[in-house]
């Protein structure tokens, strides 16, 4: 059947067929989806006709609503979003924090038949220009608090500098505020209603009060499920954003594997979790996964510390938990003297998960953690294991539904044991909008994430480094996250990151970058006890020929060590270590 998104602006800048990966319509996963379907229609239908509807959906600290509330709520954006005079395919552009009113406006655009284009909200004017000229949005649904940066980009264009924009409070005390010059809000259904130019700064009428004023019915657009649901744009460390696509059937597909296999979420549980819903991984965990399942999502007033984190699990009841393996590292303590209340899962991903912090988090909490890899152009996490199936050292086996093996460099598979590039295919794949890095990704039909791995004889994978961090040294293949594991099971050491540095001698030599814990002095024996640590846990030339000491590692916003950074770094004299 025709799509149903008249603005073909993605649909056309796809890589050729020949292009994608193998997104086999025999699967199961995308089998059972019908060809009209509409990815948020869907999940609000299913938690309907499982009974749901007064069931919470959204918690916060002003508000909580049902899944019925919450679709009324949506289906008023989505009447706001119509007022615009907006034609399916469009792009909207997103930027917030993790709110209720955030999540309801990415349900309120796909639901509209728009394409979501979710920002990280410390991106600055430049970024955003970025992808503002890779995503060409025709509208743009903006925290009040951070419209700034995003007025700013959008005046460096012309193409944008009059481009509708609405903003959202996130929280509903503010609401009030934001009425018309005489406290009337202004008819919502008109094209011009609450509009200002963004480079001006003028009064800009909110979201919620257009909303308020709107109706609570909305008929979600017919979309075809290869109709786009969003443009996902990576927390990559280098070079131009890259945009991946993903339509409605991807959304769903997801639904059916790690979430349906491994995490089993139930109405019963809360979720709560600090990666952004513009990261793929948040908009699973913290939205799509928990409507699918039926369960409740809390979203904080203020940003997340790792002390306020252990201390709202507890206050909120929550039963699961998505954040970086770094976090968790941090919230230990806390967690080790305030307890976890009802707490079940915590869920990791985002970087390699070192054994000392799952350790560190099982001995202060007693649950084991539930790890997982994915990627932004995967959708969500497609090698995983459950608490109760966790091997030491190991992510995982393969989520049901998707295919893994690890090749060597012509894409032959390897025997188990040995490490090469890990290969991965299943309902859902890397499409990328525009960018000559497709058959990068996508080779033969598999995507590759860009990690080294290897598979042991039971069908657990490994991971050893992304396939740019492995450090070559004097002939042996060092993988920098294996040192980092063993660094950080020394007690002195809070974080570290391991990366190459050449060396005439041998060719690269081992650096780590450490940050201390307090009590522990950065001095010439502190280098030589963490080295001979990690010659006792590791074969010896392992060892980090060179240790610096930092008050801080870089990371991008989703948690990610950005090894780019330190290898920056790494061609700078070091200084006092």
């Amino acid at each position: 059947m025709p799509s149903a998104q008249t603005d073909t602006f993605v649909h056309d800048r796809l890589p050729p067929r020949e292009q994608w990966p193998d997104l086999r319509d025999d699967q199961p996963e995308r089998r059972s989806l019908p060809a009209q379907i509409n990815a948020v229609q869907a999940l609000f239908d299913r938690a309907f006709a499982a009974g749901h509807a007064h069931r919470p959906l959204f918690r916060s600290d002003e508000r909580t609503l049902s899944y019925a509330q919450a679709r009324a709520e949506v289906n008023r954006i989505a009447n706001v979003l119509a007022g615009l005079g907006l034609q399916p395919g469009n792009r909207v552009l997103l930027r917030g924090g993790n709110s209720v009113a955030m999540a309801m406006a990415w349900l309120a655009v796909v639901q509209s038949g728009l394409i979501a284009v979710a920002t990280m909200p410390l991106l600055r004017a430049t970024e955003l220009k970025a992808i503002i000229d890779k995503a060409r949005p025709s509208a743009a649904l903006c925290d009040e608090k951070l419209q700034d940066e995003l007025r700013a980009a959008l005046a460096q264009s012309p193409d944008t500098s009059d481009l509708p924009l609405r903003l959202f409070n996130t929280g509903d005390a503010a609401v009030a505020l934001s009425d018309g010059p005489q406290g009337r809000p202004q008819d919502a259904r008109s094209p011009s209603a609450g509009l200002s130019s963004p480079a001006s700064g003028a009064h800009t009428l909110s979201l919620e009060v257009l909303a308020r004023h709107a109706s609570d019915h909305a008929v979600p657009c017919p979309t075809h499920g290869d109709d786009i649901a969003l443009l996902a744009f990576t927390s990559g460390t280098t070079g131009s954003p890259k945009a991946a696509v993903h339509t409605h059937r991807d959304v769903l597909a997801a639904c059916e594997t790690w979430p349906r296999h491994v995490l089993r979420a139930t109405p019963d549980d809360i979720v709560m979790g600090s990666p952004p819903l513009a990261f793929t991984f948040g908009l699973g965990g913290l939205l799509i996964f928990p409507m699918w399942a039926g369960a409740s999502v809390y979203f904080p007033s203020i940003p997340y510390t790792p002390e306020a984190m252990v201390k709202l699990i507890g206050q909120v009841g929550a039963t699961i938990c998505y954040t970086a393996p770094t976090f968790y590292r941090q919230m230990a303590p806390f967690a080790q003297r305030l307890g976890v209340g009802r707490l079940r899962l915590s869920v990791s991903a985002g970087e390699g998960l070192p054994d000392a912090t799952r350790q560190l988090w099982k001995a202060a909490t007693r649950l084991e953690m539930l790890d997982g890899i994915g990627a932004t152009e995967m959708f969500h996490i497609f090698i995983s294991a459950a608490p109760a199936d966790v091997k030491p050292g190991a992510i995982g086996r393969v989520v049901p539904g998707y295919e893994a093996k690890i090749v060597d460099d012509q894409g032959h598979e390897l025997p188990r044991g040995q490490v090469g590039r890990l290969a991965v295919r299943g309902p859902t794949g890397c499409r990328y909008l525009d960018d000559p890095r497709q058959t990068v990704y996508v080779q033969d039909g598999w995507n590759y994430p860009g990690d080294a791995f290897l598979q042991d004889d039971d069908g657990y994978f490994v991971y050893q480094a992304r396939t740019d961090d492995m450090i070559i040294t004097a002939g042996y293949n060092v993988a920098g996250p294996e040192v980092e594991a063993a660094l950080l099971q020394h007690p002195a050491v809070a974080e570290c990151g391991v990366v190459g540095k050449a060396d005439d001698e041998r060719g690269m030599i081992i650096l780590a970058y450490v940050v201390l814990r307090a009590g522990h002095a950065a001095d010439a024996a502190q280098v030589k006890a963490l080295q001979d640590h990690v010659k006792h846990t590791l074969a010896p030339y392992k060892y980090p020929r060179e240790v610096r000491f930092v008050d801080s590692l870089p990371r991008t916003e989703t948690g990610k060590l950005q090894r780019f950074a330190l290898r920056k770094l790494a061609t700078a004299a070091p200084s006092g270590s």
